[in-house]
């Protein structure tokens, strides 16, 4: 007896998906970056809109243009990327019918969870050229970084800290159907 199911499971493409941060520097400019080695799952029900997801981000795959910062990014003083190699993120609860919806989930940064509200939006559905079903999504949230544990920075002579410790987040995600088994 065979069964069908309402879900299906898209696996994030990390050619095709980046993570985007910006955080003030010296409480002037804006400094962005962003993680490439983004991996996961989004499962889908009757719409565009996900039931679920799971992701991983390679610490490793930071990058701001500039590799010295690259480096004490990595380092003990920020993401500790020897001891804490991913970041992750597992949806708690998702609200909304498309295009626009809400995602909440649980982020661990450094070994520390904490739950985080992602406003999303379906960017769309089509079929490649090799016959494969993609979807796409965009979402952002601002963090505290503090609260996981990301707590480095250094006064400024004229009032206010080298680094924000609000970061805001970017994601533009894009995956593609897991093939059904036999």
């Amino acid at each position: 007896m065979q069964t069908t199911s309402t879900t299906r499971t898209y696996a994030i493409d990390p050619a095709h998906s980046e993570v985007l941060f910006a955080v003030r520097h010296l409480m002037i400019a804006k400094v962005r970056g962003h993680f490439t080695g983004v991996t996961g799952t989004v499962t889908l029900g009757a719409g565009d809109v996900p039931t679920a997801i799971e992701a991983s981000i390679g610490a490793t795959t930071v990058s701001t243009r500039d590799e010295k910062r690259d480096a004490h990014l990595r380092s003990p003083d920020f993401l500790d990327v020897a001891n804490f190699p991913h970041l992750t993120f597992k949806s708690t609860a998702i609200t909304g019918s498309g295009p626009e919806f809400t995602i909440v989930g649980d982020l661990t940064i450094r070994g520390t969870t904490q739950s985080v509200t992602l406003q999303a939006s379906v960017g769309g559905r089509a079929t490649d050229p090799w016959g494969n079903d993609r979807v796409a999504y965009s979402a952002s949230a601002r963090i505290i970084r503090s609260a996981f544990g990301v707590s480095f920075n250094a006064p400024l002579e004229t009032g206010g800290v080298m680094v924000s410790d609000e970061v805001d987040i970017t994601l533009d995600i894009e995956a593609v159907a897991v093939p059904a088994s036999a």
